[in-house]
């Protein structure tokens, strides 16, 4: 079976540390990060990760312009997209199903089970 390969945006060092090292270690799956929204786009588009995992608030271009751009190229429209956020209000997680991503992961995450959580999300078993 073809280990899962994971697109982890976030601007902050520490997460993309912590969620890759799970990933990889815990999970055994491939990961690749990006620090900004035009990092994964790019990264995105050459790479074809079988998901992305975004961060919600970054500066410049935030999680929401990022997937946004996504979905209108064709090379990565097809990629499912979980985002990863603080911003936990009833009014915000509707806004994000509305959009049409794959789920969400709320931060503070436990970073031993966020792979089981990436995995119940997209529905690999």
């Amino acid at each position: 079976m073809k280990k899962r390969h994971i697109l982890i945006v976030d601007d902050e060092d520490r997460i993309r540390e912590v969620v890759y090292a799970c990933l990889v270690k815990l999970a055994k799956w491939e990961a690749t990060t990006a620090a900004s929204g035009a990092e994964a786009i790019q990264t995105a588009a050459t790479e074809q990760p079988d998901a992305i995992l975004l961060d919600v608030s970054m500066p410049g271009m935030d999680g929401l312009e990022t997937f946004q751009q996504l979905q209108a190229n064709p090379q990565t429209q097809s990629i499912p997209v979980i985002f990863l956020t603080a911003k936990v209000q009833p009014l915000d997680q509707a806004q994000y199903q509305q959009l049409g991503v794959a789920g969400l992961i709320v931060k503070p995450f436990d970073p031993v089970q966020i792979s089981q959580e990436i995995s119940r999300l997209l529905g690999w078993h």
